[in-house]
């Protein structure tokens, strides 16, 4: 089981990587709150989606958010780390989102 801090760490990355991969995708009009649970470490972290990129991330759980993503801590640096395909660990149940359908579709073009 990764710890707290490596999946603050790959958060972090994640944010990134979305960022890099919302400027080379173009203008995305992509605004919503996002929170991540980390079950097997009883964890949470939240942040916003600003255009594509994940900003002001931090720790504690976020009821309200708009995206919801579960996910546990070993899953969550595979993915990544590129090691885990995100259909795939979707497709699964090893990563879960509570999204709207058109939120899942713009999130699908940054993972």
């Amino acid at each position: 089981m990764a710890t707290l801090e490596q999946c603050r760490t790959a958060l972090d990355q994640l944010a990134t990587k979305l960022a890099t991969n919302a400027e080379a995708g173009g203008r995305l009009d992509f605004n919503r709150t996002l929170a991540c649970q980390v079950p097997d470490l009883q964890a949470a972290f939240h942040g916003r989606l600003e255009n594509g990129k994940i900003v002001d991330l931090t720790d504690g759980d976020d009821p309200r958010a708009k995206i919801k993503m579960i996910i546990n801590s070993d899953d969550l640096l595979e993915l990544v780390a590129g090691t885990l395909d995100a259909g795939k660990a979707f497709a699964s149940g090893r990563l879960k989102i509570k999204a709207s359908v058109m939120d899942l579709l713009k999130l699908r073009k940054l993972l």
